[in-house]
């Protein structure tokens, strides 16, 4: 399961009702900050989260209204809060913008703070024993634009009704046999994990795509996801307006989630131009469990108890 705060949902520049681009990835003990529009620290005060453990941060890509929150948040991070190390993953020309960023906030000192830059291209960024994070190439105006994908690992589950068939005994012989191992049992008998053990459930699959210019290869690496957020800064009647600047539409968004069978479709990046009514009215016609989403929204993402 993982949640999603909105942090930031408004389209190049703020409006009164939504921030610039950010959002946060809870999952675990992990707590992943995708972009980082001015303001976005006072977004994460408001909607709780505080700063604590926040050390992992996703670049989309190198625009400014994605990046230049970094400035004020690194900055008080060094200042006030306990974290003494961030990472911060983007593609290359995303990261150069971001060292001459803090080149202007730190100017010559050495920052008090452990800035670690990740370079990373489409592949894994990272995993443990419970879930993967991919990233993916996008179109978008520019170079080295960038998706996330926060997948759970299929878990196997315990039959206990082989369990006690086979007389295995509650304990760790169980924990065992979960975490993948043989046991031997005290009258000599092997029993492996294929034996108490279910066909794999596959977990939650969130994909991030935050801004693009085309759909195009989208479709296989959302298949099936429970939640694809992407934008929708314009609506069909000015299709040729967002091809000139590198954005797609709400129908267009709408398409891709049909096309790619997801479960949820969350729409961001929202222009002042339009009402939410005509942003929602747009992609549901094609693809109607679309939410517009709002500034300080949550959501959960799980897979339903009947998959």
């Amino acid at each position: 399961m993982f949640e999603i705060v909105f942090l930031g949902t408004s389209a190049s520049a703020p409006s009164v009702q939504r921030n610039l681009p950010a959002a946060v990835v809870l999952y675990n003990q992990y707590r992943f900050l995708i972009d980082c529009g001015e303001g976005t620290q006072r977004q994460i005060l408001k909607s709780g989260l505080g700063f604590r453990r926040l050390n992992k941060i996703l670049l989309t890509h190198g625009h400014l209204d994605h990046i230049l929150g970094l400035g004020g948040l690194i900055s008080t991070f060094a200042r006030w809060e306990a974290i003494n190390e961030v990472e911060i993953y983007g593609g290359k020309w995303a990261l150069r913008r971001v060292k001459l960023l803090m080149k202007v906030v730190f100017m010559d000192e050495i920052p008090p703070i452990n800035i670690i830059y990740r370079e990373i291209g489409p592949g894994v960024i990272m995993e443990d024993d419970k879930f993967i994070l991919k990233a993916f190439k996008v179109i978008h105006k520019g170079a080295d634009s960038l998706g996330f994908i926060f997948e759970e690992k299929p878990r196997r589950p315990f039959l206990v009704d082989k369990a006690e068939a086979l007389g295995v005994p509650a304990g760790p012989e169980r924990r065992r046999l979960v975490q993948g191992e043989s046991i031997t049992l005290p009258d000599g008998r092997i029993i492996k994990p294929d034996e108490v053990l279910g066909p794999p459930i596959p977990g939650a699959k969130l994909v991030f795509v935050g801004d693009a210019s085309s759909t195009h290869g989208l479709a296989e690496v959302a298949h099936k996801a429970d939640a694809l957020v992407i934008e929708a800064t314009y609506l069909e009647p000015e299709k040729e307006l967002a091809r000139q600047y590198g954005h797609i539409t709400a129908a267009q968004a709408a398409r891709l989630a049909l096309e790619a069978e997801v479960r949820h479709l969350y729409l961001i990046h929202i222009s002042r131009r339009y009402s939410i009514n005509e942003v929602l009215e747009e992609a549901q016609a094609i693809f109607p469990n679309t939410t517009v989403v709002n500034d300080l929204d949550r959501v959960v993402v799980k897979k339903p108890e009947t998959d």
